[in-house]
């Protein structure tokens, strides 16, 4: 599905800082998202935005502490900041330390603030960056884009792994074998699947369309009454085994504490890892398989030498291109706050 996006003439040079904050919305929510689920709230108030958590589109089955939703939030703040230095928009970012709230970040236009001309370079990869699902080319990953990648994450506190020989592929490859093994099996996790996945067709402004996964047409219909009435571990097992044996470069980010400003930098850190492979002529794939799982995420932990494993992804050149997923419009996901009194989500942290 075409992504559509507002004219870059559109953005409102000569407007106020909220009408400008506004506008950077609609390169957020080009972020991936767990199930495409696309969990991100931003909410106005006087002449801020603050990016909140969108509970209610939580998967509470596969992300039992909203994990990876805080991750999908982050990779959302890092594309309105490439945005913002797209568009000369000096931004003052306070991110929330505090493990309860739904409030992650707030934003406010500072003109003190410095420029970030490398985010810049960035902008033009947002609409090109896709999640594919299809196989890539043997040795299209080198080390010197590993070496840079991983520089980038280190930026944000996050350290990032990159496992290339047969060994190494081999015991990751295993772990993801065993979580989808046991994910499958259970009647929860499938049925919380099948209600993000949609045919080829739908209308659906989130989830995962059947074309994602290659799927036909037919299959595409088929698709949510299978995974909700069968359990398909063993072959989707095989299937993400080979995957990732045979892919370039499996890659795992990882941080030293497991707290919501770890999930947050994670996302950022993911979201510029991700575009930066883009331009690279990468693709990535996640596998975060074995991370939701509690017991397999300490075991690959323990396997690679990490405290805290945070997403899991395959890296290389694609056999095929991969279609984008559907977008919820900035409209969507933005609330207007300036009228309630008691809103007090702009005090600082």
């Amino acid at each position: 599905m075409k992504r559509i996006l507002p004219s870059e003439s559109d953005f409102p040079a000569n407007g106020s800082d909220l009408e400008k904050l506004r506008f950077l919305v609609e390169y957020a929510v080009l972020a991936p998202s767990s199930h495409n689920s696309q969990p991100w709230l931003f909410i106005t108030h006087d002449h801020n935005l603050a990016l909140h958590a969108d509970r209610t589109r939580g998967l509470p089955v596969v992300d039992p502490h909203d994990r990876e939703l805080v991750i999908s939030c982050g990779c959302a703040l890092f594309n309105l900041r490439v945005a913002a230095a797209h568009f000369g928009v000096p931004l003052h970012i306070v991110r929330n330390p505090d493990d309860h709230e739904d409030r992650l970040a707030n934003l406010s236009i500072d003109l003190q603030a410095g420029r970030h001309d490398t985010l810049a370079e960035l902008f033009v990869e947002m609409p090109r960056r896709v999640t594919n699902r299809f196989p890539y080319q043997p040795g299209s990953v080198s080390a010197d884009d590993l070496h840079a990648l991983a520089e980038l994450c280190a930026a944000h506190g996050v350290t990032l792994r990159s496992y290339t020989d047969d060994a190494s592929r081999h015991a990751i490859a295993e772990r993801i074998a065993e979580a989808d093994k046991q994910q499958m099996a259970s009647h929860a996790f499938r049925r919380e699947l099948a209600g993000w996945l949609h045919h080829n067709r739908s209308g659906s402004l989130d989830g995962m369309p059947g074309y994602v996964f290659g799927f036909s047409e037919l299959a595409s219909l088929a698709a949510p009454l299978v995974v909700r009435t069968f359990d398909l571990g063993e072959g989707q097992a095989a299937r993400d085994r080979e995957l990732a044996e045979h892919s370039p470069a499996l890659c795992i980010l990882s941080t030293n504490a497991d707290h919501h400003l770890d999930w947050i930098r994670t996302g950022e850190a993911l979201q510029h890892l991700l575009l930066e492979a883009t331009r690279r002529g990468l693709a990535a794939g996640f596998m975060n398989q074995p991370i939701e799982i509690d017991r397999l995420r300490q075991d690959l932990a323990q396997h690679v030498g990490a405290r805290f494993p945070q997403v899991l992804l395959r890296l290389g050149k694609p056999t095929r291109e991969a279609k984008a997923t559907a977008r919820r419009p900035a409209d969507a996901v933005t609330i207007d706050a300036g009228l309630h009194e008691n809103y007090r989500a702009f005090q600082g942290f």
